[in-house]
């Protein structure tokens, strides 16, 4: 497999949080940009087949998100977020938390979600230069077990690969 499209796992010391990584063929700044630039960010974040839309996007320290994940039969999973870190090229932290299309706040079971998905998760992204490459780590604070049985988990491994595709334009 090709060493931009590997995506490796490291494992939790609970199963508390999801914790993933993924060696991208490109430096850390390319990577930083397309989680920080609006014009490159709707183009892989999501998973293949679905598309995202942004209502609000403010990528800025204390800036906030309204994002709308459309699935192939048409489903919509609509969230909310704000930005509370951004430290280029290295580190991007953000909330994402379940919502409606007006942008209110939701418990997961009312949208439709599974049950113990937490109203509000904290996703942490951290790039490191390794030989010219980056190596991000993605931590997330639902549940391992709770995030692979929902799909969240693999989603990101698939949105990882299409993010490296878009670099590599």
């Amino acid at each position: 497999m090709n060493a931009r499209l590997a995506a490796a796992e490291t494992p939790t010391l609970s199963d508390s949080e999801v914790l993933i990584t993924h060696l991208f063929n490109a430096p850390r700044g390319a990577v930083y940009r397309a989680w920080t630039d609006p014009a490159q960010l709707p183009l892989w974040f999501a998973p293949p087949d679905c598309t995202i839309r942004f209502a609000k996007l403010e990528i800025r320290l204390g800036g906030e998100f309204h994002s709308c994940i459309t699935t192939p039969d048409g489903h919509e999973c609509w969230c909310r977020g704000n930005y509370r870190e951004l430290v280029e090229p290295e580190r991007i932290v953000f909330t994402m938390a379940v919502a409606d299309k007006a942008g209110n706040l939701l418990e997961p079971a009312d949208a439709g979600m599974d049950s113990e998905w937490p109203r509000e998760t904290i996703v942490e992204v951290t790039l490191v230069e390794d030989a010219g490459r980056t190596r991000l780590t993605l931590r997330q604070s639902v549940s391992e077990t709770v995030a692979k049985r929902t799909g969240a988990h693999p989603s990101w491994i698939l949105m990882f690969e299409r993010l490296a595709e878009v670099i590599a334009k």
